[in-house]
């Protein structure tokens, strides 16, 4: 993994949200990828526990412009959380991960879709009719029996776990990720 470019990535989103209360937390390094689109998810945890996380499925904006857009996102307008407040800031953990493109799943039945999925390693993104949910790779680590995962996502598409359609589209992606080491 380019751990430069995990570098300048974790420093602009921490300095994206800081920005909001007038402070800069981190030099930024430079990375010419930072100027090529790009799709980031920024997730925010506190003690473990997810406190924001907001992000792009497809390249459509400069990679730099695009972390810092989903830092904030994710600190101030995640509408599960109230907004990340001052307080909260120096306990909050920045994860970013970016995006490869996503590649249709083809498959035949519920079942074959689910057999399909690589436990641990696919981003999921699920689409029916206007709904649409994703779940990265790291959701994995808490959901790693693949029909439960499937299931949740549905729901996370605003429909019934149980429900089916010949019509729903599946695709899957792979990220490359970094996370701020945890303060002692």
């Amino acid at each position: 993994m380019d751990d430069n470019l995990g570098r300048a990535l974790l420093a602009r989103a921490r300095n994206a949200i800081a920005a909001q209360f007038g402070h800069l937390a981190a030099d930024e390094p430079d990375d010419p990828a930072l100027g090529e689109p790009g799709a980031t998810f920024v997730t925010l945890t506190q003690d473990g526990d997810l406190r924001g996380c907001i992000g792009s499925l497809e390249a459509r904006r400069p990679l730099d412009e695009d972390v810092r857009a989903n830092a904030r996102a994710a600190a101030f307008g995640d509408p599960r959380f109230p907004p990340l407040g001052l307080a909260e800031f120096d306990r909050t953990r920045v994860e970013v991960s970016l995006l490869a493109p996503a590649r249709p799943i083809r498959f035949a039945s519920e079942d074959d879709a689910v057999r399909q999925l690589r436990p641990g390693v696919d981003g999921v993104i699920l689409e029916w009719q206007g709904r649409r949910g994703t779940f990265l790779p790291q959701v994995w680590e808490s959901l790693p029996e693949p029909h439960l995962f499937l299931n949740l996502l549905k729901q996370k598409a605003g429909l019934q776990a149980g429900f089916w359609a010949p019509d729903i589209k599946l695709y899957r992606y792979e990220v490359r990720k970094w996370k701020e080491a945890a303060k002692s």
